[in-house]
């Protein structure tokens, strides 16, 4: 080998190992049934935080501990948040998404007045922030509801201003999701938006839905590729450490693949 090229490879040798590696992190997730992960036998549904690593480089990965039916309240007494905070760490995200269970008041076991919504936000932030972790909260996503003029209403409006309240009282990151998907689905449009959603005729033959399904909260694979691409860009406007691992994707008639895999471009 020749000097030059011996200095060549020495030289290119020297400036991979002075490469910074990606900054490996976490994003955990806290929320309900619209983030939670489910099993192949649920399949068409899906949450929005079983695609949410589409968006991610590799240094990032997703702890989903979103569950279906779960508020702030029993999220909590269920030991869910205990499991979080021993295992978030400094440099991770936590994603906080709550409200649907917590405005159920025919649930009194999941619901949760806004004065203690208010209060347990601030204990995941709180918990987030003591373990070097940041936090992002996140308004409830808002559910398929139009009027006979094919103009998409407002829901779980106290709650979205209660999360949006704290965030600007703490100085929290805020994604404001539940403006963002009543948007979005606005554009979508009446009928076009309830391939978002769980509608299924009975002949579709899903095991899990004998009779059909007209669901306007849950997810099928679209609505949650849709909507974890708005949060994913959200999240990479925000300009927070995890941010800079953020490739958002269009939002815009997302893939169906029959999983949670990412699509190739």
């Amino acid at each position: 080998m020749t000097k030059a090229k011996t200095f060549a490879t020495l030289a290119l040798g020297s400036l991979l190992l002075a490469a910074p590696a990606l900054a490996e992190g976490k994003i955990f997730i806290a929320g309900d049934s619209t983030a939670a992960s489910y099993k192949p036998d649920r399949f068409p549904q899906m949450g929005w935080g079983m695609v949410l690593k589409c968006s991610l480089d590799a240094s990032q990965s997703v702890e989903n501990r979103a569950m279906g039916g779960r508020s702030t309240k029993t999220f909590i007494g269920e030991g869910r948040f205990d499991a979080i905070a021993k295992d978030i760490s400094t440099g991770d995200t936590l994603l906080i998404q709550f409200g649907h269970n917590d405005a159920n008041d025919k649930k009194p076991e999941r619901y949760t007045p806004i004065p203690e919504f208010k209060t347990n936000l601030l204990r995941f932030i709180a918990m987030a922030r003591e373990k070097g972790a940041t936090p992002v909260l996140i308004t409830p996503v808002a559910i398929r509801r139009f009027d006979d003029n094919g103009a998409i209403g407002e829901s779980l409006t106290p709650y979205a201003n209660a999360t949006r309240e704290v965030a600007h009282a703490t100085a929290t990151p805020l994604i404001d999701l539940n403006y963002d998907s009543r948007v979005y689905m606005q554009k979508v449009g009446v009928e076009p938006s309830k391939a978002y959603y769980l509608h299924y005729p009975k002949e579709a033959g899903y095991k899990q839905w004998p009779d059909g399904v007209s669901d306007d909260v849950h997810f099928s694979e679209k609505g949650a590729r849709a909507i974890a691409a708005l949060v994913a860009g959200r999240l990479k406007a925000l300009g927070l450490p995890v941010s800079a691992h953020v490739t958002p994707l269009s939002p815009d008639d997302p893939p169906v693949l029959g999983n949670d895999a990412c699509a190739v471009n």
